[in-house]
């Protein structure tokens, strides 16, 4: 095109890079040639010389005019969404690590419950069995059953047999036996349940018993 054809105001096709593009003309430049702006992408460039224009563009370029904004309102609604399913994602994995957390609280809490049960049963178990009873009292309960006076040994072997007591590790449990009914009728005197007849033998005092 020559000069004297290009318009301010006018709507061209020009070569910018290797591409023809619409452009509108709005002023002339300083340097020389006119500022003008791109249609398509909305930018302003500056045709230097009228031999970049190609011709007066087809129809009245409004229809290029405004792919500018609505390029721009493209990218905006893209965008938008973009961040709309970021949120929704951002949303569910949170949702997911609550539901996590609730079932993990649920977890523990039946744990608890479980282990709470557990000890109660045990403990039920631990009431029912019979409390074990001690060799002193063992030996008072031989010594009357029996009716007649008996030494420690035989004590020791009697209350075995009956299931009444048996030594736990002792190597000597009728020497304990005897120190222990020993002290007992010393300490209780008239009160003991044991009464020494002779040596080494024990009878059941029937006053404290």
């Amino acid at each position: 095109m020559k000069k004297n054809e290009v318009k301010v105001g006018g709507m061209y096709t020009a070569k910018v890079g290797d591409k023809l593009v619409t452009v509108r003309i709005d002023s002339t430049h300083s340097k020389g040639g006119w500022s003008a702006t791109n249609t398509r992408t909305g930018k302003r460039i500056r045709i230097k010389s009228a031999q970049r224009l190609r011709g007066r563009a087809k129809g009245d370029g409004k229809a290029e005019a405004s792919e500018a904004p609505k390029v721009a309102i493209a990218k905006n609604e893209k965008a938008k969404a973009a961040g709309a399913a970021a949120a929704k994602k951002t949303k569910s994995k949170r949702k997911g690590g609550a539901k996590a957390a609730v079932v993990e609280t649920m977890d523990a809490a039946t744990k608890a419950e479980v282990g709470a049960k557990s000890a109660k049963a045990k403990k039920d178990d631990g009431e029912k069995r019979p409390k074990r009873i001690s060799a002193l009292d063992a030996a008072a309960q031989v010594l009357a059953k029996a009716g007649k006076p008996m030494k420690a040994q035989e004590l020791i072997a009697a209350m075995a047999e009956q299931n009444l007591w048996k030594s736990p590790a002792g190597k000597t449990p009728h020497a304990t036996l005897y120190a222990a009914m020993m002290r007992d009728a010393r300490d209780k005197g008239s009160a003991s349940r044991f009464r020494k007849v002779d040596r080494g033998m024990f009878a059941v005092n029937n006053a404290g018993a």
